[in-house]
């Protein structure tokens, strides 16, 4: 029986579609935009997730980063004089990096640390451009591959040679058609009145990424040329480890922070006054921020499925209304509240149903668009769709629950005579 009048509300509530067109329309836009945002934002949080993930794989999952703070943990307070509490903590320096470098479980640590500059070509100039100051190993940690020239070698850290790696946007927009290799250019750090000229050494394309097209200009400097010619502050300098084969990353991890705690004098009561990042800590906060950005697109769409739910039950009371006489005809012979009931319930289910398949083709596209008109790789997980309709349906039916009641309750007596 439930099948049968499952199957009779389905053919009814299309009848009441066909008959009502604007009325039934804007109630099922309402849902369809609803679950439209819902679908465009998972896909887009998942594309940049999974690219994110892929970029924390491709760099070494066993891989970590031992800086001056937790990054993850920082809360904005101060100390009363306007600073952060890790503020006191004593920076990482290029000795200690060299010291770690030398552990057994340790293969390579990279000094790593970031900074603005501008660059200047036969009047040619770009600004705002992300610098990193690094040691050799650090194509290791990147996505991507060298399309001229070289890396700067060892040889030009020890020496502090003044060379520099461009993004190939960023030499494309100094040296146009020309060949970057070998050319000088006047850098000039942005936060400090120091320039120098530095020779292109080489020209480093970044690997598909979400961040590839956001972040076009960027240059790589030998950390001890950033420091000797730029005079840049290395305040928040970091040491990229990679743990030697044979050894595992917690084993690495002990003995970086061993050697760390006697260089620099620490008691065995004394926390640590530096940090040590693993990859995942990284992934996890990155997973916290966008869970709360997604409750957040979460909470703003249900709005407009709010707004369809109120067309649901509006639309519903017509109905209700209009089919009266209906009403005490079937309950004349025979039907049962409960039958009633659950006729109107999929009724107003069905026409969610069909407003949350819009919805599903809307955001479907707006994921494409999204993905061929940005860096964002806009993928629409399996479970969105599933979320979706299952928030089409139940709206559907909460919203459509007063109206089925008040149906329901109808005086088949009353109904009969109503005109």
């Amino acid at each position: 029986m439930t099948w049968l009048t499952l199957a009779e509300g389905w053919h009814i509530a299309l009848d009441v579609i066909r008959a009502n067109k604007l009325r039934s329309g804007l109630t099922i836009l309402g849902v369809a935009i609803g679950v439209s945002v819902v679908m465009a934002m998972a896909s887009m949080i998942t594309g940049i997730r999974t690219s994110i993930f892929e970029a924390f794989e491709a760099a070494g999952p066993e891989n970590f980063i031992v800086t001056r703070f937790d990054m993850t943990e920082v809360r904005f307070v101060n100390d009363g004089m306007g600073r952060p509490p890790w503020w006191d903590k004593p920076k990482i320096t290029p000795f200690e990096a060299n010291r770690i470098g030398r552990l057994p479980a340790v293969a390579e640590a990279v000094v790593d640390f970031d900074f603005e500059s501008s660059m200047e070509f036969e009047g040619r100039e770009v600004a705002g451009i992300q610098s990193s100051a690094d040691d050799a190993p650090w194509p290791s940690y990147s996505i991507g591959g060298f399309v001229a020239g070289r890396n700067f070698l060892p040889s030009d850290v020890a020496r502090s040679r003044p060379v520099v790696v461009l993004s190939e946007r960023l030499a494309q927009d100094l040296f146009g058609q020309r060949d970057p290799i070998g050319q000088r250019i006047r850098v000039r750090h942005a936060n400090r009145a120091t320039t120098a000229h530095f020779t292109v050494v080489g020209v480093y394309r970044i690997g598909e990424n979400v961040f590839a097209e956001a972040v076009k200009h960027f240059a790589l400097f030998p950390y001890t040329g950033a420091l000797k010619h730029l005079n840049a502050d290395a305040a928040f300098l970091s040491v990229l480890v990679v743990p030697a084969a044979g050894y595992t990353q917690q084993e690495a991890i002990d003995q970086v922070i061993g050697a760390l705690r006697a260089l620099r004098g620490l008691r065995p009561a004394e926390p640590n006054n530096f940090a040590v990042l693993r990859s995942e800590q990284i992934v996890e906060t990155f997973n916290d921020l966008t869970r709360v950005f997604f409750l957040v697109m979460l909470a703003l769409s249900s709005v407009a499925l709010m707004v369809g739910g109120v067309g649901v039950i509006g639309i519903m009371m017509i109905s209700v209304t209009e089919r009266t006489r209906e009403i005490g005809i079937r309950k004349a012979v025979g039907a049962t509240r409960q039958e009633i009931l659950w006729q109107f319930l999929v009724e107003a289910a069905t026409l969610t149903l069909i407003g949350g398949g819009v919805g599903l083709a809307l955001g479907g596209a707006i994921a494409q668009l999204v993905e061929a008109a940005t860096p964002i790789p806009a993928r629409v997980p399996l479970w969105s769709v599933a979320v979706a309709l299952t928030a089409a349906v139940i709206t559907g039916m909460l919203f459509g629950l007063l109206p089925a009641y008040r149906a329901a309750r109808l005086d088949p007596v009353v109904s009969l005579r109503y005109e």
